[in-house]
């Protein structure tokens, strides 16, 4: 992958963040320092970023896929209050895969799963 300081800029980003931002996120995050940054490119280097293995994309039905800097496979929890997306501290099961591919008959290559609740600030905002 060809080096260019905006790419390096947004993936340095998500890494320090530890936020699993969206794209808007990312640019509303750099845009302040960087009036240069466009949103598309924010968008086509995080695309980029991610089919290179340097970011995972983790993608959330009907909502704008988010991008994550810790790249072992684990599980996350979108907040259905706010938005935001927490790691769960569970060991990814890769049996899942195994006992698919039994019962189904086809090749599994991996899974994903997102829980959906409260964070715990919504929770503590609400109670």
């Amino acid at each position: 992958m060809a080096y260019s300081k905006q790419r390096e800029l947004i993936l340095t980003a998500v890494l320090e963040n530890r936020i699993h931002p969206t794209a808007d996120a990312v640019y509303a995050l750099l845009k302040p320092s960087h009036p240069e940054l466009s949103l598309a490119t924010v968008y086509r280097n995080l695309n980029h970023l991610a089919k290179s293995g340097l970011l995972v994309r983790v993608p959330v039905p009907n909502g704008a896929d988010h991008f994550d800097g810790t790249l072992e496979p684990h599980y996350h929890m979108i907040c259905e209050k706010c938005g935001t997306m927490v790691d769960i501290p569970k060991e990814y099961v890769p049996a899942f895969d195994n006992e698919v591919e039994a019962k189904t008959g086809c090749r599994i290559s991996g899974h994903s799963i997102l829980f959906y609740g409260t964070c715990r600030n919504c929770k503590q905002g609400s109670s």
